[in-house]
This record gives C-alpha cells, structure tokens and sequence, in this order.
C-alpha cells in the first residue's frame, strides 16, 4: 500500500527533530527557547519554497509518468532483458524530473545564502532582540543549520518524484540511514565533544546531505537526471503552478510566523514550552501528509487519464481514514503528552506551561488531518489556484487573530490560533469538494470512468 511506507517516511524526520529537542532541552531552557526560533525561521523560509516545489513535482512527475507508460507496449515499458535472462530497468527521460532537480539545486543555494547573512535580521523579525539571552546561541544555530539548505531542497524536491513514481519506500530508507546517523551524533557531537546547540546542527547538516546523495543515486538508476536540451525543461508550468502556492505557502507561514514571535516575546521558558508543544503537533500531524502525498500520486494519475471513479474512491477512503487517525491520534496524545514532555526537559517551569498546552496539542489533530488530507485532494487535481486563494483568506484572518489575542490572554492564545488555521483550512476543503462547478464536479454525478483520447 502506498501510504504505508510514505507514513514511515513523514514519521522520520520528525522523530528526528524531536530527539533533537529532547537532546537540546537537557542544555537549558534558553538554549532549547534559542533553538527553537531558529528552527522555526529555518523551517519558515525552507518551507515557502520547497512545499510548492515538493506538491508540484508530485502532481507533474505522475502525469509524466503516466503519460509516458501509457505510450508503449507491455513489453516496452522501461522493461529490457539482460544477457542472463533477468529484466532490467531502462533509464527514463522525463523533463519533469530534470525541472524539479535544477529547480531544487537553485532555490537551494538561495535558501543557504540568506539564512546565513540574513540571520541576524530574521531573528530581529521574530521579536528577538540583541538584548535578549537567546540571541547569541539563535543566531549561530541558524548560521549552522542554514548550510544544509540545499540537501534539504534537493531531498524535498527527490522525495516529490519518487512520490511520482508511486514509490514511496525508496525515500524512506533514504531518510531511515539519514536520520539515524543524526540520532548517533547528537549525542557524542553535543556531550562528548562539548560542541552544545553547535553539534546538534552539525548533525542535522551531515545527516541531511547523506539523505539528498541517497536519494540522487538511487533516482539516477531510473531516469537521466540531465534533459537532453534545455527547451525540453518545463520550467513554465513549475513557475505558473508553484507560483499559487508560493503564495499559499506565504500566507500560511506568515501566520505560523506571527504565532512563533508572539510566544518569542513571551520570554525563555514560554518559548521552551512552545517548542516542545509545536515540535510534538507538528510531528504527530504530518503523520497523516504521508496519505495525501500518497492519494495525490494516485489522483493525479488517475486524472490524467479520465479515471474518475478511482478518483472518487481515493478521495472518499483518504477523508475517512484520515478522520480516523486523527481522533485517534487525539486520544493517545491526551493520555500521554504531560508524561512525554518530562523526555524533553526537566525544567519545572517549562512542564507546567508545556502540561496547560495538551488540549491545543491533542483536541486539534482531527483538524489538522482533514487539513492536510484536503491539501492532497486539491494538489492531485491541480486546483493550485484556489489552494492558494483559499489560504490566503485563511491566512489573513488567523494572522490578525494571532497578533492580538496573544497579547491578552498569553500563550494559549498562540495555540487557540494555530488550531483557527487548521480549522479554516478543512472548512475551504470541504467547501470545495462540495461545489459542483469546480474540479471536483464528477463527485455529485454517477459517472462511468472513460479514457481520455490521445
């Protein structure tokens, strides 16, 4: 099942990340409050690009791909036979592979320059001035982590195209050796070579670049990274696409960006709270990404060649599945998150704030299962357009709301309006998969699947 390993891969990353916060937690509340912000700036300015560039090559690599299997023959489907009998795969040339790589590479480079001569800016955006305990150590840990941009664009972008391909275990195992190299480290680099914050950055970089060099030299077995000629790339419909959610992503991060420096501007240990509240959410929620991912792959295929009644059983068992993870999901973090908080500090101060976050943590994840489960549905159908527009009015009204109600009633009022964004955006998917004017206009008709000629 596709969604299985894709589960596994959006599970590593974050685990990962959350040993890091438990090995960074047991330095001190400011070194963990530090960390924090640079983190969040990290993942905001990384994720303003590499989500649009990662939703796009998915949707683009599986029409591509489905496109090009469907020209030839059974037995000229990249199949050949080698001298002792046994079938060989041929090398592919898709230009959707070679746009999303040079994209990748570029946006990367870009990425790794301004977080490391913008970051002292960046952490001024944020509320966090040159006065404060954390600037020091948020400004060399974002200097450190910014130098593994790169392997984290061009790991995002391969993780897109083999999403594509319907493979989602290569990815997996990729990340798998990656991240486990990066738990081996933090350890010896933080404690036993004394190096704090510093080498819990080190390890995230090198880790990071092992997974980007796995996944380019397994993706070059299967297709020629390089196009033929440049007239061949496709960078058109990556710029015109990945342009709507460059602005939906904008917003959306806008939004988590004025939650993040309203809880900065709460002082050190609310900001270590908020980084152990955020890093467990986050991490919990894109557990149920890996099943969009995996039904946009499905979508997008099935839609290129008329197949809606594939489309309307993805979509109808996605909604329900991820519904279902996501009460479940609730249930086991109310029961369990004040006990699995003590695993990232010891700070008194910082478990009481982080204990009054478990009904923003635990009641909101059906929420944000539906949401991500949405951002799926609209990707596999190319409803980039109103993926943006949608989240832009979303993003308006929680950033309006986060910039006020924080600065009453304090830190609950930054998860009561993270828990508005994911509300919002599962009222605009469901408004959209109602509609019978827009893509999802098949859904409200008996409608026989047909091929589209050609």
């Amino acid at each position: 099942m596709l969604s299985l390993p894709a589960v596994v891969g959006q599970a590593i990353d974050p685990l990962a990340q959350l040993m890091e916060t438990a090995y960074i937690g047991r330095l001190g509340a400011v070194e963990l409050g530090s960390a924090g912000v640079s983190m969040s700036i990290f993942n905001i300015i990384s994720k303003l690009f590499n989500i649009p560039l990662l939703s796009v090559a998915t949707s683009f690599v599986a029409e591509d791909f489905s496109k090009h299997t469907s020209k030839i023959s059974n037995s000229e489907k990249g199949l050949g036979e080698s001298s002792n009998g046994k079938p060989v795969f041929e090398r592919k040339q898709l230009s959707s592979v070679s746009t999303a790589m040079l994209l990748a590479v570029g946006i990367g480079i870009f990425e790794a320059v301004a977080l490391y001569f913008g970051s002292g800016q960046f952490l001024s955006l944020m509320g966090l001035s040159t006065e404060s305990s954390m600037r020091a150590p948020a400004q060399r840990f974002l200097s450190q982590r910014a130098l593994g941009a790169p392997a984290v664009v061009v790991s995002l972008a391969l993780q897109g195209i083999f999403r594509g391909f319907k493979d989602t275990k290569t990815p997996v195992m990729c990340l798998g050796v990656g991240n486990v190299l990066a738990v081996f480290l933090f350890p010896i680099l933080m404690y036993s070579l004394r190096l704090g914050v510093t080498g819990a950055a080190l390890s995230t970089v090198i880790s990071q670049y092992l997974v980007a060099i796995l996944m380019i030299w397994h993706l070059n077995k299967r297709v020629i990274l390089l196009p033929p000629k440049m007239g061949a790339l496709q960078f058109g419909g990556y710029i015109k696409s990945g342009g709507f959610l460059l602005g939906r992503t904008l917003a959306i991060l806008t939004a988590m960006t004025v939650g993040t420096s309203m809880a900065a501007r709460q002082g050190p240990t609310a900001m270590a709270a908020h980084q152990i509240c955020m890093q467990v959410w986050l991490a919990v929620s894109l557990l149920t990404d890996a099943l969009a991912a995996s039904a946009q792959a499905l979508i997008a295929s099935s839609m290129s060649k008329g197949d809606y009644k594939t489309v309307k059983v993805v979509t109808s068992f996605v909604l329900k599945i991820g519904l279902i993870t996501g009460v479940s999901l609730a249930g086991i973090l109310g029961i369990s998150f004040s006990s699995l908080a003590t695993l990232f500090t010891r700070d008194a101060a910082v478990l009481e704030i982080v204990r009054s976050g478990v009904l923003f943590v635990s009641a909101s994840q059906p929420l944000n299962a539906l949401a991500y489960i949405f951002d799926g549905l609209h990707y596999g159908v190319s409803d980039f357009p109103y993926a943006a527009c949608s989240m832009m009015v979303v993003g308006a009204i929680s950033s309006t709301f986060l910039l006020y109600v924080p600065s009453m009633i304090g830190l609950p009022g930054v998860w009561l309006g993270l828990t508005l964004i994911m509300g919002l955006r599962t009222a605009a998917g469901f408004f959209r998969l109602s509609s019978k004017t827009g893509p999802w206009w098949f859904m409200h008709q008996d409608q026989q699947p047909f091929q589209v000629a050609g």
